[in-house]
């Protein structure tokens, strides 16, 4: 049976619950990939993922499937190998935040890398947000955290949204996928084994909060 390992280590009543979470998932690059196929693989099936872009050859070192699908909407090609996802081929921007409607979702979590949108989901949807900040250019899993937004170490981007946030007088709080990894180059390169581990982590700590 598919899942029953899952269903081992999360017992018949959790697993059902996982089953049933409604979860939305923003940006399938190299975080958002690989926390989408875990989702997938541990039997969340009401998964909405979002995204505009499409795979071109850069993208085969760290997304997943990117290599099979060069040219293609990535959210298309991905609801090929995962076929019960719903698939929302759009740009998220500030615009599009105000008018999406997330109350139905259980989780919002956020692989986008936009600083702009991500302000905007942050004030609008705190409470159910899990978000990742900076995987690339790293090259060690092992110093991943989960920890809260204001508690970050050794990650620029998560202190630029800080400093945006007290800008905008924000005082809530929510949980971050980060690095205590300081960036190793200027450049924008990436490493499969840390945006990878980022993907999995997020979707580790939203089964739990589903649980």
């Amino acid at each position: 049976m598919r899942n029953i390992r899952t269903k081992l280590v999360f017992g018949e009543e959790v697993f059902d619950k996982l089953q049933n979470a409604k979860i939305l998932l923003l940006g399938v690059g190299g975080v958002g990939s690989y926390c989408l196929d875990c989702l997938y693989r541990s039997g969340v099936r009401d998964i909405t993922i979002v995204d505009f872009d499409r795979y071109d050859a850069s993208n085969q070192n760290r997304q997943m499937h990117s290599e099979n699908h060069e040219g293609e909407l990535k959210v298309e090609a991905l609801k090929t190998h995962y076929p019960e996802v719903i698939a929302m081929a759009e740009k998220i921007t500030p615009e599009w935040v105000e008018e999406f409607d997330f109350e139905p979702f259980d989780l919002i979590l956020d692989a986008i890398d936009d600083m702009r949108a991500k302000l905007a989901l942050i004030q609008k949807c705190y409470p159910k947000l899990i978000s990742s900040v900076g995987s690339a250019k790293r090259l060690d899993p092992t110093k991943i955290e989960i920890r809260s937004i204001w508690k970050t170490e050794g990650d620029p981007f998560a202190s630029k949204i800080r400093n945006e946030l007290r800008k905008r007088k924000f005082n809530g709080d929510f949980s971050c996928i980060c690095s205590s990894e300081l960036p190793l180059i200027k450049e924008k390169g990436s490493f499969v084994g840390v945006t990878g581990a980022f993907g999995l982590a997020m979707c580790s700590l939203a089964l739990r909060r589903i649980k």
